[in-house]
């Protein structure tokens, strides 16, 4: 029953810091999470809401990080596994930390990532972003940065995202 109240008082604290940090006018912002034993950054003006991870009901002959499809307050979003859908899933057994985090329904696309842990709010302040390396990278991944502990961060801008044609095919 604590761990539960623990949680809820987590995903409340950050909603309300995600809420703040979007009124804010200041330099960029980004919520950061951690999947597949790396870390990223979604703007905030694009992240939606945060839920804990919960249970999916599967649909039948789709590709396997799409894990299908969550009631997320009211609403079914389709789900899909950040670190599956980048190829770069490492171990999926606890899922004690993980949660889904929803796009902003401005973005017009009812889906959320499943991410293995929240790492908190990022400002540009906390970050320098890194040369580019020249690597041809997709449309949905931003500048890589280093923060004060010399973590790479890469941006994963969503709306991008929602309209990857990889990630828009669901059909395995």
């Amino acid at each position: 029953m604590a761990n539960k109240e623990a949680l809820r008082e987590l995903q409340t604290r950050l909603a309300d810091r995600l809420r703040a940090a979007r009124t804010q006018e200041r330099g960029k912002s980004w919520l950061a999470v951690e999947s597949g034993g790396h870390g990223f950054l979604f703007p905030l003006q694009e992240a939606g809401e945060i839920f804990p991870f919960g249970p999916t009901v599967p649909v039948p002959y789709t590709s396997r990080w799409f894990l299908g499809v969550a009631n997320l307050r009211g609403r079914l979003h389709g789900v899909v596994d950040l670190a599956g859908f980048l190829g770069i899933r490492g171990n999926e057994a606890g899922r004690d930390q993980s949660w889904f985090v929803a796009f902003n329904t401005t973005l017009n696309i009812n889906s959320a990532v499943l991410v293995d842990r929240l790492a908190g709010l990022r400002s540009a302040e906390q970050l320098t972003l890194q040369a580019d390396d020249g690597q041809a990278r997709p449309s949905f991944v931003g500048g890589h940065y280093r923060d004060e502990g010399n973590r790479l961060w890469r941006e994963l801008n969503l709306a991008a995202l929602a309209n990857e044609a990889a990630f828009l095919r669901i059909a395995g």
